[in-house]
């Protein structure tokens, strides 16, 4: 992994393996409910880096994500409405919170930071910056 983004990887899992994530340390917040760590995949190229946060039941107005010195939060409140007519019998999912911190180095342009969310997925893209180029005269 590039060490333009530091990420804490959780143990390996499938997709059926959903834990809650740690408690946070600190007077944070208080959780009413479950919190879970969002599978992420990332991707680079030369030009930036993007994640792809699984975030199910959550749409665009459900999600935060601040940029606070070189830490990184997203933060998602899930929330999915059965369909109309119908009673849930039987539940193997449990609805929750998503929040995942990722330490961001200065290669990136923290201005250029773009984020979508469609059907429940974040992408969350990550410019690079140029590299700072500049030619030295040399005197005499």
């Amino acid at each position: 992994m590039s060490e333009i983004l530091d990420v804490a990887k959780p143990e390996s899992h499938s997709v059926s393996d959903k834990k809650p994530s740690p408690a946070p340390q600190g007077p944070e917040r208080m959780a009413t409910r479950a919190v879970y760590s969002p599978a992420i995949d990332i991707y680079e190229n030369a030009q930036a880096i993007t994640l792809l946060a699984d975030l199910p039941g959550v749409d665009r107005s459900d999600v935060d994500i601040t940029l606070e010195k070189s830490i990184l939060t997203l933060r998602a409140h899930g929330k999915a409405k059965p369909p109309e007519g119908v009673s849930l019998i039987y539940a193997e999912y449990e609805l929750g919170d998503f929040e995942r911190s990722f330490l961001v180095s200065d290669d990136i342009d923290r201005d250029a930071i773009t984020a979508s969310v469609k059907n429940g997925l974040l992408t969350l893209t990550l410019p690079k910056r140029a590299p700072d180029k500049r030619s030295i005269t040399i005197s005499d």
